[in-house]
């Protein structure tokens, strides 16, 4: 299933601000429970709860190439573990510098290590 993206600013800060947070060499995890989760279970044509992703990535990362590559990157290592995610989040992965010429099982590594520290593999 396509993720959906987080489009407002507002459930960023949010996120940023109230959610639960993992730091790593590459990547910043923030996860937060989603208060439009049961309106977008019901528009959902599966009727299932769902997590809506955000990507960001800074200029301190590097030119334009190298920030979409640093998104790629961790968008595909997400999909990776979607289907073994508990549902009903926002989450925001942020990029950090050091991503920069990682490869992918690296940066696909760090990824499960944060969301098994903050509890989102499904039991």
């Amino acid at each position: 299933m396509k993720e959906i993206a987080i489009k407002e600013n507002h459930l960023y800060n949010k996120t940023y601000t109230r959610g639960k947070r993992f730091v790593g060499r590459y990547v910043a995890v923030y996860v937060l429970k989603d208060l439009a989760a049961k309106r977008l279970k019901n528009e959902n044509p599966q009727k299932e709860y769902i997590n809506r992703l955000g990507i960001t990535a800074t200029k301190k990362i590097g030119g334009a190439v190298c920030r979409n590559r640093a998104k790629r990157i961790i968008r595909a290592a997400y999909r990776a573990y979607s289907d073994k995610l508990r549902t009903g989040y926002l989450i925001v992965i942020s990029a950090r510098g050091a991503i920069v010429g990682r490869k992918s099982s690296e940066i696909d590594a760090e990824l499960s290590k944060a969301f098994e520290k903050l509890e989102m593999i499904k039991a």
